[in-house]
């Protein structure tokens, strides 16, 4: 079934000829940017990154040098989210106003350097979830051949895995922005928090977590067999301390441990509605 679905993608990137591909560094663009230049060669392939205010500067350092690594053409373009109307005010359809302002910004730089096809690496599990974004970059003509080849993340892992990838088993990220609830203002202040309240977990030897910032509490939520490390009063107190340090008042530990798009639950299945595709 795996090998399939990998026939599939190769031959519906063979077929585009050349592309620029949307890459941040992440299980599922470097995967896809390693299979487009291995169909296409590094002559008809692009990698288009942004440094953007909705992702940490650790990930933009780690996604050029993976562009590096696998010998690819990087153009790299500033995106300043916070300036567009309808992002800052965090709405429940932020995410289609953050896709469309970026991939405007990357079909823009692929036409300008001879490129007719965007890609990007949305996979097939990801339509479980409710992703705004995804009707943005359908609006804007990109592909999204990993979608449309039926891989999911799993799949992707273990194909990674296969061809060497360093990133077959790199923890989901996602942008910054999904740390906050729909309605709280978003601010540069707030993002560099909750960044570096992330490097501090990440320090400490989590794998997969996040912090949830609700105004001056910070949720944290790791994987649940991780949870256990909270028992000691000493690590907690170390925890606390820190992040009282960053300018957050309470610190919690959600119970319900890591899970993607936990700022969703909130939503009623209406508002979700108007967004599927």
């Amino acid at each position: 079934m795996l090998e399939q679905k990998l026939l599939k993608l190769r031959q519906r990137i063979q077929a585009l000829r050349q592309v620029a591909v949307a890459f941040s560094g992440g299980v599922d663009s470097t995967f896809l940017l390693k299979v487009c230049m291995d169909v296409l060669g590094r002559d008809h392939v692009l990698a288009v990154t942004a440094r953007s205010e909705a992702f940490s500067e650790k990930e933009f350092i780690e996604a050029q040098g993976l562009a590096k690594l696998l010998n690819a053409r990087q153009s790299i373009i500033e995106s300043e989210e916070l300036s567009i109307p309808g992002i800052s005010d965090n709405p429940p359809e932020r995410c289609y106003f953050c896709k469309r302002h970026l991939f405007n910004k990357f079909t823009a730089i692929a036409r300008e350097q001879g490129y007719d096809f965007v890609v990007e690496g949305s996979n097939f599990s990801d339509t479980e979830d409710f992703r705004p974004g995804m009707v943005a970059i359908q609006e804007l003509g990109i592909i999204s051949p990993l979608k449309e080849a039926g891989l999911t993340k799993d799949e992707i892992r273990k194909a990674s895995k296969d061809m060497g990838l360093s990133t077959w088993n790199k923890p989901s990220y996602a942008c910054l922005f999904s740390r906050f609830p729909y309605g709280e203002k978003i601010t540069r202040e707030k993002l560099k928090r909750v960044a570096e309240a992330e490097n501090l977990l990440r320090g400490l030897g989590f794998y997969q977590f996040r912090v949830r910032s609700h105004g001056d509490l910070a949720r944290i939520e790791v994987l649940p067999e991780e949870i256990g490390r909270f028992a000691g009063q000493g690590f907690r107190d170390k925890i606390i301390s820190e992040f009282k340090s960053l300018g957050f008042t309470f610190v919690t530990l959600d119970l319900a441990g890591y899970r993607t798009g936990s700022m969703n639950e909130g939503l009623k299945e209406e508002d979700k509605a108007v967004w599927k595709n």
